[in-house]
């Protein structure tokens, strides 16, 4: 069986990389996406275990489509009665890039009646009350090929269900775990993040170190799919379970000036089940010592946007660069949609990676020398 796995814009290699661990091979990788052979077991599995995915979808078929002609019989060919019955849900939404057919609601509108066609002259009717199991069929038209695809997640996979309350402009879980991943958490080197906000990044980093799977404690869509035995989703919490690593002496610190951040990133913690190895606190960013230890820095501070004006955010970035100057040799991650970031910082960055937050481009800065 193939398989799509989407993420955000610059994780693909990372998304990959957890694809090839859990022992699936890899088809083709693209932006924002990458197609993978699995057997049934994959679904549960990569819906619980993978923490750089968006959605996992199963691939139902692909093809040329140059034409409204085209869409059509090439959907009406797929099996699409191996997934969907006669009473069963089946809306339809997707995205076309750089092709002919541009338009998604005609395309949209086009895959359904096809699909509609095909289950038609298989279940000798004309009607579907569509009151059953639901099918999220999901199309995407790129250089003028069509992917259909079912979606087996559900509600996105950045939605591990930890949060009860997110603060304004919060990082989507699935980046916050990119960020920790590129700045190598290790056990014996201080984690922390001074611009927590809900506590994302700093619990995406523990939960990893733990080898706590993102998903493990929500439902997916999938669950509900007759073809899949209740065992796989069984089979893979069990295992996941298993693998979490209780002795850990990893130790994140989550800390911001804003006290109802504090109580949303405690409360977050406690959910995803990482406390234990977090200090979550109040304090200003801009008085961090680093009381002897090795550390790392890894934040998310305000962009000018939804916080601070653009000039405020630019002031901080200053105040930033003076003052993590005094952090001897700690490694520094910023992620910010700003491009100038290190003229205000005040120091040339060792490396930067282009990263999407969710619909902002933006860039992660990394600064792992000492400061001249």
């Amino acid at each position: 069986m193939e398989y799509v796995a989407t993420c955000l814009f610059g994780l693909e290699s990372l998304l990959g990389a957890e694809i090839d661990a859990l022992g699936y091979k890899r088809t083709e990788t693209m932006d924002g996406r990458v197609s993978f052979i699995g057997d049934e077991s994959a679904i549960a599995r990569c819906n619980i275990g993978l923490r750089f995915a968006e959605r996992l979808y199963i691939k139902v078929g692909e093809f040329e489509a140059l034409t409204f002609d085209d869409l059509f019989e090439g959907t009406r060919a797929l099996e699409w009665e191996k997934w969907i019955g006669k009473s069963d849900e089946f809306p339809v939404k997707g995205h076309s890039i750089k092709s002919v057919l541009f338009s998604i609601p005609d395309c949209q509108k086009i895959i359904k009646k096809a699909v509609v066609s095909r289950l038609s002259k298989k279940y000798g009717i004309s009607w579907f009350e569509e009151k059953g199991v639901k099918y999220q069929i999901d199309f995407f038209i790129f250089k003028n090929r069509a992917t259909l695809m079912i979606d087996t997640s559900g509600v996105p996979l950045h939605k591990r269900g930890y949060r009860p309350k997110s603060v304004e402009a919060p990082i989507r879980e699935t980046l916050a775990c990119a960020l920790a991943k590129i700045a190598r958490p290790r056990e014996d080197v201080l984690f922390w993040d001074p611009f927590c906000g809900s506590g994302t990044i700093a619990i995406e980093a523990t939960m990893m170190m733990l080898n706590i799977a993102p998903g493990l404690n929500r439902a997916f869509i999938a669950q509900t799919f007759p073809q899949f035995s209740s065992d796989i989703w069984t089979r893979a919490r069990e295992e996941a379970r298993a693998n979490i690593i209780t002795d850990s002496a990893f130790e994140a610190y989550a800390s911001d000036i804003n006290p109802e951040c504090v109580n949303i990133a405690t409360e977050s913690a406690k959910h995803a089940g990482v406390y234990k190895n977090m200090k979550i606190f109040t304090q200003d960013a801009l008085t961090i010592k680093t009381g002897g230890r090795r550390g790392t820095i890894v934040c998310n501070p305000p962009y000018g946007e939804r916080l601070m004006t653009i000039r405020e955010a630019e002031a901080l970035y200053r105040k930033m660069g003076e003052h993590f100057k005094t952090l001897d040799s700690w490694q520094i991650y910023v992620i910010t949609n700003h491009e100038q970031f290190s003229r205000f910082y005040g120091r040339r960055p060792d490396k930067v990676r282009k990263l999407s937050n969710g619909n902002i481009p933006c860039y992660f800065y990394q600064f792992f020398k000492k400061h001249d």
